[in-house]
């Protein structure tokens, strides 16, 4: 995190045994709120017209691959996966605006307690830009997200 533009953490107990990291992820995007993929989709058609890339949707993955065809490189929804290990999945996306990174990290000793990191590093004034839109959104679609995808975790 050092010199991170932006960062923060959710954490939760989460009551679903059993998931390996990469789960945890993909149980969160598979059952992202509507409104997160209409900002998503409203996101990618006002980038679009700045010359960045459209990432998709949060959950544009293949449900049907099975998560041991999963490696490091793969687009997993709007991200790319960078490291996998059963405790943790760290998955991001680079461009010359900024490079975002997300770590889902499962503690099964603590009680499958999870946590959701994002950090982000910034590289010019239009990362910057972007980045006063997207702060306040953010501090919204995780909660929400956990919210939905872990209806009885203490989030």
């Amino acid at each position: 995190m050092h010199d991170a533009y932006f960062f923060d953490v959710y954490s939760f107990h989460s009551h679903i045994k059993n998931r390996s990291s990469l789960q945890v992820w993909l149980d969160h995007a598979a059952t992202t709120p509507a409104w997160v993929n209409f900002l998503m989709a409203t996101r990618n058609r006002v980038v679009g017209l700045f010359g960045l890339k459209n990432l998709g949707a949060l959950g544009g993955f293949d449900s049907s691959k099975p998560k041991s065809d999963y490696k490091v490189g793969d687009r997993v929804g709007i991200f790319t996966l960078l490291y996998l290990s059963d405790e943790e999945v760290v998955l991001g996306d680079s461009d010359k605006h900024l490079d975002v990174q997300v770590s889902i990290f499962r503690d099964e000793i603590q009680g499958n307690f999870i946590s959701i990191s994002t950090v982000v590093h910034v590289h010019n004034f239009l990362g910057k830009l972007y980045m006063l839109f997207v702060k306040p959104m953010h501090k919204m679609i995780v909660p929400a997200s956990i919210k939905r995808a872990e209806p009885t975790s203490d989030s």
